[in-house]
């Protein structure tokens, strides 16, 4: 097996690395070779050193991958973030993630400013308005196409919620080898899922997600070719695979959900044969639908589970998910076991939590009681979801431990929210859940027991639902507001949310 292969300097020159599929604008591997020497360049120029921390905020546009492959040669950690989070939420990630440099779109040139004000990187814009900041691409100009002299390995370190609904880094070790080393990603997500050099890959997904950044990453990689989209939509999807031959391509059940609500006669339209697989993951799929896009696309269609922290993996074919319906899968990384709440073993078939062993080593950047509290006394670690295996080893999810809302293959967790209604003045007590919903799976509402006197109401349900738009990015928000007499809580003032949860999912 080779060590050094997968890197832009490896592969066809004049061959497409990626694609921009709204604008067309596509880069080649010698193009992306020079921007990504120059990038590495330019970070060096910044004072930037193996190890340290740089963050991302932008869109889907061609200069994201070319930062993410400038930081992969310099040894760095690199932080994509969320472009649907507020000014504080944008703030406290850099502030943790030890951001020496923000590289920010021209489309946050206000919020640019603003965190300019409050943040202590320095900052660099991509795009035509700079606002008065360093423009990358022209300080790329002044930079060599060579290689720096000190190359090493750089690695994402990228953001998800914890039980108390602080963001938490999750950092693996870096490598300290050349860059193009062959990693435990590349040979995982290459293994499974046949990424290579006749690879053209659809990535529908905000790059900013552990998933679509990282599978278009090994893409590229492994010389195949990535055709990026700004935004999703169903059809333009669909015209895309036939366009571009796509032979891959990554979705959450939402967007299968959007592919089949379009017209029968739309969907017939477009010539799919060229696909050959077609990659899920980051949200449960309602078993109907996953079984209605296997009747569509044929036996293509492949499900996943993992976190970012990638402790662990498994994977299902369409074959296997016909004769195991609702299985996420046997391991592919690490060996599964479920626990219960003491970290003791159970037997095959009963429920509780699931936990890996001989997983990805990681951490939660600057959390070592967060790290600890996810290892039982084995060594094992859990990502706080519940689960069974069958006597076949396949596993099943059959809850999320701290009932993290998942909309649109988007994990939200309610103690922010909470946190933001309980500091409100009418608010005596609160428990954000998640809800049905047809289009993205759950929806956010909260149910709110007032100060005594205050009497509940539309117009107070609304200004509730406003204040939280003016502290959170909107998709934590609550769609609606009920409100009640008296939460169920405990003596010990433990909240009984699954009760609350039951009456909803229930009805």
């Amino acid at each position: 097996m080779p060590t050094h292969a997968f890197q832009p300097r490896c592969h066809p020159p004049d061959k497409p690395a990626f694609v921009m599929c709204e604008t067309g604008e596509t880069v080649s591997f010698a193009a992306l070779e020079a921007r990504a020497n120059r990038g590495a360049h330019l970070l060096r120029s910044h004072g930037i050193r193996e190890g340290d921390h740089i963050a991302i905020l932008m869109e889907n546009r061609r200069e994201f991958i070319e930062v993410c492959f400038a930081a992969d040669r310099a040894g760095v950690y690199y932080t994509t973030i969320s472009t649907h989070l507020s000014k504080a939420e944008i703030a406290f990630i850099l502030e943790d993630c030890d951001a020496r440099l923000l590289i920010v779109s021209d489309s946050f040139g206000d919020l640019a400013t603003s965190l300019f004000q409050s943040c202590a990187c320095d900052m660099l814009v991509v795009g035509k308005d700079t606002a008065g900041f360093a423009d990358w691409s022209q300080s790329l100009a002044s930079m060599p196409e060579t290689p720096i002299r000190d190359e090493w390995q750089g690695l994402d370190m990228l953001y998800s919620s914890g039980t108390t609904g602080r963001p938490k880094g999750i950092k693996w070790p870096l490598p300290h080898e050349k860059p193009g080393t062959r990693g435990m990603l590349i040979d995982l997500l290459s293994g499974l899922f046949g990424y290579d050099r006749d690879t053209r890959y659809l990535s529908p997904a905000p790059l900013y997600h552990a998933a679509p950044l990282r599978h278009s990453m090994v893409t590229i990689k492994m010389g195949g070719t990535a055709y990026i989209m700004r935004r999703f939509d169903a059809a333009t999807a669909l015209h895309l695979i036939e366009r571009h031959r796509i032979t891959h391509s990554q979705w959450v059940p939402t967007m299968f959900v959007r592919l089949l609500k379009l017209p029968a006669k739309i969907r017939r339209e477009f010539d799919l044969s060229s696909m050959k697989m077609a990659v899920h993951a980051a949200a449960p799929c309602p078993p109907d639908i996953k079984k209605q896009m296997i009747d569509w696309w044929g036996e293509i269609v492949h499900e996943y589970y993992a976190g970012t922290e990638n402790n662990g993996f498994t994977a299902i074919t369409s074959a296997e998910w016909l004769t195991h319906p609702g299985s996420v899968g046997r391991a592919k990384l690490g060996t599964l076991h479920i626990c219960d709440e003491q970290g003791t073993e159970l037997p095959v078939g009963q429920t509780g939590e699931v936990y890996f062993e001989n997983g990805h080593q990681f951490a939660y950047h600057k959390d070592p009681v967060k790290t600890a509290s996810c290892t039982n006394a084995q060594g094992w670690t859990t990502l706080g979801d519940i689960g069974h295996v069958d006597d076949e080893g396949y596993l099943y999810l059959t809850d999320r431990k701290f009932f993290v809302i998942i909309s649109g293959g988007v994990n939200i967790y309610p103690q922010e929210t909470e946190d933001v209604l309980l500091s409100h003045p009418a608010v005596l007590d609160t428990a954000v859940i998640g809800v049905p919903n047809a289009e993205f799976g759950e929806e956010v509402k909260a149910i709110v027991q007032l100060m005594p006197a205050i009497a509940g109401s539309e117009t107070l349900a609304q200004s509730l639902i406003e204040y939280c738009r003016q502290h959170l990015s909107p998709i934590k928000c609550p769609q609606s507001i009920d409100f009640e007499d008296q939460l169920p809580r405990s003596a010990t003032g433990k909240l009984y949310k699954r009760q609350l949860r039951d009456l909803y999912w229930n009805k």
